[in-house]
């Protein structure tokens, strides 16, 4: 898959995201009209109906946009890519709700195995926290 449809797939799975406790916050707003603007997707027609919020993705949709973009076998750097999107759409709010955690659960899931010893979803999740913890300012 070519770079600009993968990113825009990416994309739409942040919207779903956004969406899956049933409200885009504000800061998830400004987070994805942002990044839609950097990815120069932003009058993208797909893209910009699902910005408009005239329509919420359903949780089952985000979920089949997840799969599909990962497939059934996720290159690392697919999987990376998708982890540190989520993880900045999802932290912009400052609030993890249940329905984001059991997403950031399914992707672990869907993890490729890592050749190495460390799961490479356990080194995001760190990454993570540090973004997190910086957010709030509780840097170590």
């Amino acid at each position: 898959m070519s770079s600009q449809p993968k990113t825009k797939q990416l994309l739409k799975i942040l919207i779903g995201a956004a969406w899956i406790d049933g409200v885009i916050q504000p800061e998830e707003r400004t987070y994805l009209k942002q990044r839609a603007e950097a990815l120069q997707l932003a009058e993208d027609p797909d893209l910009k109906f699902l910005l408009s919020e005239l329509k919420p993705v359903s949780a089952t949709e985000c979920y089949q946009w997840l799969e599909a973009y990962l497939g059934s076998h996720p290159q690392a750097e697919d999987y990376q890519e998708l982890l540190e999107a989520l993880s900045g759409l999802l932290y912009s709010d400052g609030d993890i709700q249940t329905q984001e955690a059991k997403l950031l659960s399914m992707i672990q899931d869907l993890e490729p195995h890592a050749e190495s010893g460390k799961n490479p979803f356990d080194k995001i999740l760190g990454h993570i926290q540090a973004l997190y913890r910086r957010a709030i300012n509780l840097s170590p």
